[in-house]
């Protein structure tokens, strides 16, 4: 439940923030008409990401694949959906490279992502016609939420405990929750290590996935030495002896991550203030 919900929790804020972000540049720049493009694109994105997600977990029969692909290619994806091992560990890598690469973007845009965005949106939304300007507002907010969707997908597909809807939904609720703080009290709320320490948890949570995905190419017979290697790890999977500890493992570094940080944001302050009083 704990993974579920700090996914869910990061990505859910992230989304309510960047959509805040959309509606108040459309409401301050006059263009309120262009809301309606806002909506429609969070709830096609939805649809999309639930939509990848089945596919994902459950695949489709064979011959819809190869319809869609073509005989060759229709059944040879439909055999790499058959076969959970080799399945889980294929989108266990993509998730890796997926997150690891967008955490580390946030970490070095994060403090232009408002402006970014500004310039964007003025964009795609000074149209040469309305439908024109509805099309860009829907385009721009639909890219921006499905990948946070599919993000959320990729990350929600590696977690291996139980109560996962549960975590899922107190996830949901507490990015609610967050985001109606963050927009009445955001002077009192520090941001910046709110994304610093969860993008740690979702890089060490996906240290955790590519020794899950290592797990599951060696049991679908990949790798030298399969059998040798799958006994090997056997004890670093979700239910092994030392994997099962790994979600503690991971709190307790950004536990106390977060609290060093706080201390050397006292200690910065109370320079600072010992600097003004002596220049008084």
């Amino acid at each position: 439940m704990l993974q579920s919900f700090i996914i869910i929790l990061r990505e859910g804020f992230e989304s309510f923030l960047l959509v805040a972000v959309i509606l108040a540049y459309l409401r301050k720049s006059g263009q309120r008409r262009l809301a309606p493009a806002v909506y429609i694109a969070i709830l096609s994105s939805i649809a999309a990401s639930v939509g990848l997600a089945y596919i994902l977990k459950n695949g489709v029969e064979e011959e819809t694949w190869q319809r869609v692909l073509g005989v060759g290619v229709g059944s040879y994806v439909s055999q790499f959906f058959a076969n959970e091992s080799l399945r889980e560990a294929v989108l266990g890598v993509i998730a890796i490279i997926m997150v690891g690469t967008l955490v580390i973007h946030m970490w070095r845009t994060g403090p232009r992502l408002k402006q970014e965005m500004h310039k964007r949106l003025s964009q795609v939304s000074e149209g040469s016609s309305n439908w024109m300007a509805l099309l860009g507002v829907f385009l721009f907010t639909f890219l921006m939420m499905t990948r946070e969707g599919m993000e959320t997908a990729l990350m929600m597909l590696q977690v291996r405990e139980g109560s996962l809807l549960t975590g899922a939904l107190l996830g949901i609720a507490a990015a609610g929750l967050l985001a109606w703080a963050w927009s009445r009290f955001s002077h009192l709320i520090n941001i910046r290590r709110f994304f610093q320490v969860t993008g740690i948890f979702l890089l060490l949570f996906m240290v955790q996935v590519g020794i899950y995905s290592f797990h599951e190419f060696s049991e679908a017979g990949l790798l030298p030495n399969s059998d040798a290697i799958h006994a090997a790890t056997e004890k670093f999977s979700p239910d092994g002896l030392y994997g099962k500890w790994f979600s503690l493992l991971l709190v307790a570094i950004c536990g106390l991550w977060l609290l060093g940080a706080f201390v050397a944001d006292r200690l910065k302050a109370s320079r600072r203030n010992s600097m003004s009083l002596e220049q008084v």
